[in-house]
């Protein structure tokens, strides 16, 4: 469920206590289900947790619901007037396109699934693997939003980040970007915020940094929040605050992603000359 702050500088507040799953404050909660590598070379899902639960902001301010941006995935498929099945601005990071036949809704539950397969009349440079994206209609400008969580066990990547792209700016947040497989990645949380450009700049500006969790992310169910106001962005896991970071240049509203890519900067695919992928660790 989402929460906007009373305050003069709103906040909005999401929280997901779904076993299983995720959830986000903002915007909603998704929930994993067991790995399924049987049929899927990747599995990744986010749960939604029953209406009673609530998001759980810092003390401090006054909040009130945002239904536009809550959610607690009832039924069989998504609320189109909250979610789009897929990133409508983008198809994907290649090779892995961002198929919504890897999206689904059961038993209160938000799935977003990875797989290995090969679809017909993929645009040029996507092959090999399939992915999901969902993406919150609404934007968002500051807020808390909070999510329970446990990321596939997979060389795909399972994110929670926020972005828009206009014509003046260009601006995003990452809340994760986690890699279940792999000594060097399967406790690291990954976290970062872009200005690829806006009117005070022209270059890529990015603040990256790491957190080394003292558990593999996929073994159970964690809490991972992001609280973003005029001032300042933390990132919280568990409620314990794990990066602050001086809010200098994020002031834009935003949309809400919860996705799976095949990327190489976590070293989940390797193109070779050839193009074509294979998994490495």
């Amino acid at each position: 469920m989402i929460f906007r702050s009373l305050n003069l500088n709103p906040l909005i507040a999401a929280r997901p206590r779904c076993k299983g799953g995720l959830r986000s404050s903002f915007g909603g909660r998704r929930h994993a289900r067991p790995d399924s590598l049987t049929t899927f070379v990747f599995l990744f899902i986010f749960v939604c947790c029953a209406a009673t639960l609530r998001a759980d902001p810092p003390a401090g301010g006054k909040w009130t619901p945002i239904p536009e941006l809550s959610d607690e995935f009832q039924g069989d498929k998504l609320d189109s007037t909250k979610w789009h099945d897929h990133n409508p601005d983008w198809k994907g990071r290649e090779p892995g396109f961002f198929s919504a036949n890897n999206v689904s809704v059961s038993d209160g539950q938000l799935h977003l699934t990875a797989r290995a397969e090969n679809l017909k009349d993929l645009p040029q440079g996507y092959h090999t693997f399939t992915t999901a994206a969902v993406k919150s209609t609404a934007l968002a400008k500051y807020g808390y939003f909070e999510i329970k969580c446990r990321p596939m066990k997979s060389k795909a990547s399972s994110a929670f980040w926020f972005y828009s792209r206009t014509k003046e700016e260009w601006t995003e947040i990452d809340v994760f970007e986690i890699c279940g497989v792999g000594e060097r990645w399967n406790s690291t949380y990954n976290m970062n915020a872009h200005v690829f450009f806006a009117p005070t700049e022209t270059n890529h500006l990015s603040k990256g940094d790491t957190w080394k969790a003292p558990f593999d992310f996929v073994d159970d169910y964690h809490v991972y929040a992001l609280e973003w106001d005029k001032d300042l962005i933390k990132w919280w896991v568990d409620g314990k605050v794990v990066r602050e970071l001086k809010n200098t240049h994020w002031h834009q509203p935003l949309n809400m992603n919860f996705d799976s890519e095949t990327m190489p900067e976590l070293s989940l695919i390797h193109i070779s000359e050839s193009t074509r992928p294979r998994l490495i660790s």
